[in-house]
């Protein structure tokens, strides 16, 4: 792939990028995982996934390149859908076991006021992220929405767009409401991108579920 996003010095841990491949490999197959790896020149992962560990090897900028990879293979219209599609199976693969949500699935948050189970499930990821890897998370709430902020985020590290292109972020959100709400579906939108200028990646997560 022409003008690669080079190596940024911040990771996440390995277990992370793992749970990121076998998530793709999940919504794209072997053949098609293979052509996005080898179109990054990320051949090295073909046969040998990142280790089970949380030692923090995997660097943002495989991330981002992936992720323009999948555009250049299947257009924005395409790397859209299989990114928000990754991006669930990020979260249902293994992201939900990680400290900041043992428990969650527990019956005593179970029958917790949805609104009560969003508090806790929203800034659970963030912390997940913030605590294992370098990326840096965070969440404020307001009355009909909260606002999940990514400051140092990889999804579109080193890249310049005219549009938000973290989706894989946007499928991670969905999928971390429907399980902490049993079910239902969440509105997330990003309305900031850092390869757009701004300041932070900023997704809008709105607390009622789409009827």
């Amino acid at each position: 792939m022409k003008d690669s996003v080079p190596l940024s010095g911040y990771y996440y841990p390995n277990k992370m990028g793992r749970i990121l491949l076998t998530s793709l490999e999940e919504v794209m197959g072997r053949n098609g995982l293979n052509a996005l790896l080898n179109l990054v020149d990320l051949r090295q992962l073909i046969n040998e996934l990142p280790p089970d560990n949380l030692e923090k090897e995997f660097d943002f900028a495989h991330i981002s390149n992936i992720n323009r990879g999948l555009e250049e293979i299947y257009g924005p219209r395409g790397a859209r859908g299989l990114a928000l599609r990754g991006g669930r199976a990020i979260f249902s693969r293994g992201l939900r076991q990680f400290g900041a949500l043992a428990g969650v699935s527990d019956l005593a948050f179970k029958v917790l006021p949805l609104q009560t189970k969003l508090k806790i499930g929203v800034p659970a990821v963030a912390r997940i992220f913030t605590q294992f890897s370098d990326q840096t998370s965070y969440v404020e709430e307001f009355d009909e929405h909260f606002l999940y902020t990514i400051d140092r985020c990889s999804m579109c590290w080193g890249q310049e767009t005219d549009r938000p292109i973290c989706f894989i972020g946007v499928g991670i959100l969905q999928e971390t409401l429907r399980w902490v709400s049993n079910g239902l579906e969440f509105r997330v939108d990003q309305i900031a991108c850092k390869a757009m200028g701004d300041e932070a990646c900023i997704f809008k997560v709105n607390k009622e579920p789409i009827k």
